[in-house]
């Protein structure tokens, strides 16, 4: 008897003390959202990358998930050639302007877009900007009527291999950087 009454004491307590508690506010629970997300970018194999910058004068930003070479086959195996690639890990990159610019002497308006390749094994490969940034799942959302703009550039192939994939604003623009593959994208 003295046992349920000591059980039922607790209990009635802890209640009290829950109900006395303040209430989940919208704020907190952002605030607990943006942690979780935090953490989980932070644990990613492939972690996102921020790198902002200026091109000729105009504000630049790129946002993408840098995947590591991990003694992987990547070009025509990881990354098939003739292929649609979101440019990176995860969801899909993305590049947004401040302003007008010309890419490869085409315009493209001030906005913010994902960036995708076509990577082929000989030859110009395809950079594309696309009107829907936002793709949780990369070139398996990707949708070519959404293509704004479509250039080619020629890749070039260095002696020396970076393990990780970058994306810097530099000249002539920004330049896609994995194993030994340089992807200079001309902007100005």
């Amino acid at each position: 008897m003295k046992i349920n009454q000591a059980i039922l004491s607790t209990a009635m307590i802890a209640l009290v003390f829950a109900s006395c508690s303040s209430p989940k506010t919208a704020e907190s629970e952002v605030a607990t959202e943006a942690m979780e997300e935090a953490e989980a970018t932070e644990s990613r194999p492939s972690p996102l990358m921020v790198k902002e910058g200026q091109i000729a004068g105009k504000n630049v930003k790129v946002q993408y998930g840098s995947p590591a070479v991990k003694d992987r086959e990547l070009w025509g195996d990881l990354v098939p050639y003739n292929v649609v690639w979101r440019t990176g890990a995860n969801e899909a990159s993305n590049v947004e302007l401040s302003e007008d610019m010309v890419v490869e002497g085409e315009k493209l308006a001030a906005g913010k877009y994902s960036l995708f390749t076509i990577p082929k094994e000989s030859g110009a490969w395809t950079v594309i900007f696309n009107s829907d940034w936002d793709l949780e799942h990369g070139h398996f959302q990707y949708d070519e009527k959404n293509d704004v703009l479509r250039v080619e550039v020629s890749p070039q192939w260095e002696a020396t291999s970076v393990e990780s994939l970058t994306m810097d604003i530099e000249n002539p623009g920004i330049v896609i950087r994995w194993e030994k593959l340089k992807l200079p994208i001309s902007m100005n």
